[in-house]
C-alpha cells in the first residue's frame, strides 16, 4: 500500500548537525520483544549523551504529536513484557503528503534529529518516502513474527511466535490422537511460510503447507491417500495463512469434500501468535539491534535496517532491498522436511 506514495526530490542537506535527540516508535503489527528494542535504543542513545523522545501510535502518532519524553528509568522493568509500551498502529494519513508533512513539522518542533523505527516492511516503505521528502534521518529494527525480511537471518518476536505455535499444537495433538481426527492448523505468515515451516518441523506436523512450495500440497496428499491409514488416524497439518485469514478453512472443505471418511477440524491460532513474554532469544536479539541502531545514527547511516545474520553478525542492509528483495524461505529446512515425513 506504501507503494502508491508519490515520491519528492531529496532535500538532504550536504552536511548533517550533530545529533541531540533521537525518536523512537513502533509500527504494524505487534512482536514481543519490541519493549526491549525500545529499551536498548531508550539506554544506548542516553550513554551517548543523547535525548529520547518516544512517538506512541506508531506514524499516526507522529501526526498528531503523540510525543513522550523517554529516560533511563522509564524503559526500567519492560524488558520481559510482550506487546509494546509505545503502543501501535497502522495510519492511512501518512500515505497522503499532507498526513507527512504533519509528521515532519511535529519531529521539527520536538527538535528531533533522526528517529528509529521498529517495524516490519510496511513500516520501513514508510521510512523510505518520508527521507526522500525530509531531511531526518531514519534507522530500522526488524520486529515482526513472520522473519520475512530481506538481509536478516532473524526479526524480533520471531522465536517467540514460534515456540507459542509449538506449545499450542502439542495440546491440540492430543484432541487430535484422542478423536482420531485431522487438525488443519492455521499460523500467520502473509506470504511467508518460514513460521509454519519451522513449526511444523518442531511439531512433526504430517504436512506443512506454505505459499513458497506447490510441492507440499502433493506431500499432505500423500498422507491422505495413504499415511493415514497406515498411522494412527489423527494427523496435524500446518497451514502458512498466505495473505488470507481463514485460507485454511477452505483447504479444509475441499479436503472433507474429497474424503469424506476423514473426521477434519481447523483451528486457527491467530492473535495469540503475537503476545507473551518474549523468549531470551528475543530479547538478546532486540537488545543487540536497539544499540546498533544508535551506533548506526552516530555514524551518520540513515535509511538502513539493522539486520543480524550468521552467527549474529550485526548488518546494515538499506531499506530498498529490505522491503523490495525477496526473503526466500529455507531450502535446508524444506529438505529436512521431505526426509522425516516419510
Amino acid at each position: 500500500m506504501m507503494e502508491e506514495i508519490s515520491e519528492k526530490e531529496n532535500n538532504r542537506p550536504a552536511k548533517r548537525k550533530k545529533l541531540e535527540r533521537i525518536a523512537v516508535f513502533t509500527s504494524g503489527g505487534d512482536a514481543p520483544g519490541m519493549n526491549a528494542a525500545i529499551r536498548a535504543v531508550t539506554r544506548a542513545a542516553i550513554a551517548n549523551k543523547l535525548k529520547v523522545t518516544g512517538i506512541r501510535h506508531g506514524y499516526q502518532g507522529m501526526i498528531e504529536g503523540d510525543f513522550v519524553p523517554l529516560n533511563a528509568r522509564d524503559v526500567s522493568g519492560i524488558l520481559h513484557q510482550g506487546g509494546t509500551i509505545l503502543k501501535t498502529a497502522r495510519s492511512k494519513e501518512f500515505l497522503t503528503e499532507e498526513g507527512r508533512a504533519k509528521a515532519y513539522e511535529n519531529l521539527k518542533k520536538a527538535c528531533i534529529d533522526a528517529v528509529v523505527v521498529i517495524g516490519g516492511d510496511g513500516s520501513f516503505t514508510g521510512a523510505i518516502v518520508f527521507t526522500q521528502e525530509y531531511d531526518i534521518p531514519f534507522v530500522g529494527i526488524p520486529g515482526t513474527i513472520d522473519n520475512d525480511l530481506f538481509g536478516t537471518d532473524y526479526t524480533i518476536g520471531y522465536d517467540t511466535a514460534l515456540n507459542t505455535v509449538v506449545e499450542a499444537v502439542d495440546k491440540i495433538k492430543d484432541t487430535a490422537s484422542s478423536h482420531e481426527r485431522i487438525f488443519f492448523i492455521e499460523v500467520m505468515g502473509r506470504e511467508a511460510g518460514q513460521l509454519a515451516l519451522s513449526s511444523g518441523i518442531a511439531v512433526g506436523a504430517e504436512a506443512i503447507l506454505i505459499p513458497e512450495s506447490s510441492q507440499q500440497y502433493l506431500e499432505m496428499e500423500k498422507f491422505l491417500n495413504k499415511g493415514y491409514k497406515v498411522k494412527d488416524r489423527s494427523g496435524i497439518i500446518i497451514v502458512a495463512e498466505g495473505g488470507e485469514t481463514g485460507r485454511s478453512i477452505k483447504i479444509a472443505e475441499k479436503v472433507a469434500k474429497e474424503h469424506p471418511n476423514l473426521d477434519v477440524r481447523v483451528s486457527i491460532l491467530g492473535h495469540m501468535q503475537r503476545g507473551g513474554t518474549p523468549t531470551a532469544k528475543d530479547r538478546i536479539a532486540a537488545t543487540k539491534m536497539g544499540v546498533a541502531a544508535i551506533e548506526a545514527l552516530l555514524d551518520d547511516q540513515q535509511s538502513i535496517m539493522i539486520g543480524l545474520i550468521k552467527n549474529d553478525q550485526i548488518v546494515h542492509v538499506p531499506f530498498s532491498k529490505a522491503v523490495k528483495l525477496e526473503h526466500n524461505i529455507d531450502k535446508d529446512l524444506l529438505h529436512i522436511l521431505r526426509i522425516i515425513n516419510i
